[in-house]
């Protein structure tokens, strides 16, 4: 089959979208349901107050980043539990035995957990556009940051789990680190709201590029350049990748 093992990539591929399709409701519905409860309460909350921001409706500046709050939180998810699950089960082995490159094995995770993250992004962006007028401005500007977010988060998710022992250090990631990153990053507001110090540190918060990226190919404006956006998430990932590759290919808490 040439220099890449392609139904071994393919098996694994499917065997982490049949893993999140199998328990639908909870991995797809569930995200939808709460992100839509977001909208609605703080919109309810808050609406009133601030009826429109850098230009548009409140609800529809707000909608772009609860998209992608709902895509990183799912995607980090999915990476981060499949691999634990392995770790904890003792099935880890049957991933490794395979002839599968430590390229091949990263891919199908990853590629796993972005379908998984696009799923959900697409059904909370069409809940959104049935309770709000959103449009698309730039959809390529969408796919992009919506993607490379997703990208971005199950590398993440993916060394965590590698690094972790139990749950409950997956667990402290994502209550202290992923979560209030992605609160702080302008899910909920604009960065130009903030003092000079603040909006200074919100711009080291690669969180902020994503969801500022992401909502601009809907508004049509952002806080920061576009361009430096990309640059910021397409370095990150690049860096995520290698470290991941790197951590396969020693096998390190992976194969003791």
């Amino acid at each position: 089959m040439g220099r890449v093992n392609w139904i071994g990539l393919w098996t694994h591929y499917w065997k982490e979208v049949h893993r999140f399709l199998k328990v639908a409701f909870q991995t797809l519905i569930a995200p939808m349901v709460t992100t839509l409860l977001f909208l609605a309460v703080f919109t309810l909350a808050l609406g009133r107050a601030v009826e429109t921001v850098k230009g548009v409706p409140f609800e529809v500046f707000l909608a772009p980043g609860l998209i992608v709050f709902a895509i990183i939180q799912n995607s980090f998810a999915n990476t981060s539990s499949s691999m634990l699950i392995l770790k904890i089960q003792g099935s880890i082995v049957d991933l490794l035995m395979p002839p599968l490159t430590a390229g091949e094995l990263v891919l199908g995770f990853i590629a796993g957990s972005v379908t998984r993250g696009v799923i959900v992004g697409g059904l909370v962006g069409t809940v959104m556009w049935l309770f709000t007028d959103l449009q698309i401005v730039n959809p390529w500007i969408v796919i992009f940051h919506g993607v490379g977010a997703s990208m971005m988060l199950s590398l993440v998710g993916l060394i965590t789990a590698i690094w972790a022992d139990k749950y409950d250090n997956v667990a402290s990631i994502t209550n202290f680190v992923i979560t209030p990153l992605s609160f702080l990053s302008g899910t909920f507001y604009s960065i130009d709201r903030l003092p000079g110090f603040w909006h200074s540190v919100a711009q080291f918060n690669p969180f902020f590029y994503m969801i500022d990226g992401f909502r601009s190919g809907f508004i049509g404006t952002s806080d920061a350049p576009i361009w430096t956006g990309i640059a910021v998430i397409t370095t990150l990932n690049a860096i995520l990748w290698m470290i991941c590759h790197r951590l396969f290919a020693r096998g390190w808490k992976l194969k003791d």
